[in-house]
């Protein structure tokens, strides 16, 4: 462990309090380094805890609860738990997570001796940070002898697109709506993007969703996202691929108050709100970072090398302000690894082993290699799959669409890839990560024995259909006991 260095006021200084700064923060104090952590807002947390990941998550939670969306299949397409449905009712349990995740990033920072203060940080030079105080005004130099960045994202807003935060709106906008539109337009279908039309859809909203791609998220497995427009339709969602948006226009007539998108194919789209989600941009330009030396892309985005250092050997960024994946699971991981080699302290990870968790309604979830990924490669695949109708738990949840697939090799019949769509497939999926993580064969499915009933039965059944298309049994794990 490297000695505190008392040439600087702190050894590590940290800028932004969500997962990737604090998880940084934390993992520094607990190697015995003096660490503060500068948070320009007045709560903690960071977009994840207040306007992204916890939000969003929580109001999808609302969603699928009072829509009755679990219990359509019982019960009929007409059924939900509360006829009227509004704003208000979703948000008072968004606010109630929020409150709680604050308290507890709170809480654990200060267990851990982490200084927190509430202050707009910038660079002076690579290793002294101005502060400018939230609060009662005031300005502070500080010294550090490493730095952190973790300033985040806010939603990219394009300055030809009328945003007013009532009509036009980025996903930043959506916790401040009055009340839930009868029409919504998404421009723009990635992750945050599926995920608001989705939500939308199950409540009844008409949703239109706009991309310029041809396919939806075109990093997830093509079968797997098959599925997820087959569910999108059925939720009444009008696809719009391909397109791209000419302009947008605020209306006011007899109609009311709504918005007009016309694409350039001529096409025009007249709805009540519109969500633009064409990315987001690295909070960057607030640290000054041309004062340390820092490069910085046109999107605000900083360039790390593998172990999130930057250009300026003491300073190191994570989290979102890296770009992709921009997860708050690998934000964290960010964090805790940059915080280790800023001390000299080994520590790994495997970064090609992360899960990814879409929260779109149904649910996405994959870690390792997709069919493409492998075709491309060369690489002779076979290929097991499992519907969630074979499966007792999903009659039992409602939830007989979802589909589990594993890839695996050929002739090895090591594990390869895991892709899953349908309920609870963010926590299923920790099951093929910790089987793929350790090179394990497609058998270790065949062999175990799950929990009954289970939606992680769906990996034995895949693996059994995929055993059975190379015309073989399962290899044991270990080999049987002799018989008397």
């Amino acid at each position: 462990m490297v000695p505190s260095n008392h040439a600087y006021d702190y050894d590590l200084l940290v800028i932004g309090s969500g997962p990737a700064g604090q998880r940084a923060a934390i993992q520094a104090a607990k190697l015995q380094k003096r660490v503060v952590l500068v948070e320009k807002k007045s709560v903690l947390g960071g977009v994840s805890v207040n306007t992204g990941t916890i939000p969003s998550k929580t109001l999808r939670e609302a969603v699928l609860d009072l829509s009755g969306y679990r219990s359509k299949e019982f019960y009929g397409l007409s059924y939900s738990v509360k006829q009227r449905i509004t704003m208000q009712d979703l948000l008072q349990r968004v606010d109630t997570v929020i409150r709680h995740e604050i308290d507890v990033t709170r809480a654990q920072l200060l267990r851990n001796r982490v200084e927190v203060v509430s202050a707009t940080a910038s660079f002076v030079d690579a290793h002294t940070i101005r502060l400018e105080y939230v609060e009662g005004g005031g300005q502070r130099l500080l010294t550090a002898d490493k730095v952190i960045v973790a300033v985040g994202t806010e939603a990219t807003r394009d300055p030809h697109i009328p945003f007013d935060g009532h009509r036009v709106l980025t996903s930043d906008d959506i916790l401040v709506l009055n009340e839930l539109p009868r029409t919504l337009t998404v421009i723009g279908a990635g992750v945050i993007g599926c995920e608001y039309a989705s939500m939308f859809a199950a409540l009844g909203v008409r949703v239109t969703l706009v991309d310029k791609r041809p396919r939806l998220l075109p990093f997830v497995d093509c079968e797997i996202i098959d599925t997820l427009a087959y569910h999108l339709r059925e939720n009444r969602v009008t696809l719009r691929l391909g397109e791209n948006v000419h302009g947008i226009e605020l209306l006011e007539d007899e109609s009311g108050e709504r918005v007009r998108i016309v694409l350039d194919s001529g096409k025009q789209i007249v709805t009540e709100k519109a969500l633009y989600s064409i990315g987001r941009t690295g909070n960057t330009n607030r640290i000054h970072p041309e004062a340390s030396g820092l490069n910085v892309d046109d999107r605000g985005r900083i360039t790390v090398n593998d172990d999130y250092q930057t250009n300026v050997p003491n300073i190191y960024a994570v989290g979102d302000v890296i770009g992709f994946p921009s997860l708050s699971s690998t934000s964290m991981e960010q964090g805790r690894l940059a915080a280790c080699h800023a001390f000299g302290v080994q520590a790994s990870s495997v970064p090609d082993l992360f899960p990814y968790g879409i929260y779109t309604i149904p649910e996405i979830s994959m870690v390792g290699k997709n069919e493409e990924e492998l075709t491309q490669a060369g690489i002779p695949y076979e290929v097991g799959k499992a519907r969630y109708r074979e499966i007792a738990r999903g009659q039992i949840v409602g939830d007989t669409t979802g589909l589990l697939k594993l890839l695996f090799h050929f002739e090895t019949r090591q594990l390869l890839g895991v892709h899953i769509i349908g309920e609870g497939a963010s926590e299923l999926i920790h099951i093929g990560q910790a089987v793929l993580a350790y090179g394990g064969k497609v058998d270790y499915f065949v062999n175990t024995v799950f929990n009954y009933p289970t939606l992680a039965e769906c990996y034995k059944t895949a693996a059994f259909d995929g055993v059975n298309r190379i015309g073989g049994g399962a290899d044991p794990i270990a080999p049987s006991k002799p018989t008397d």
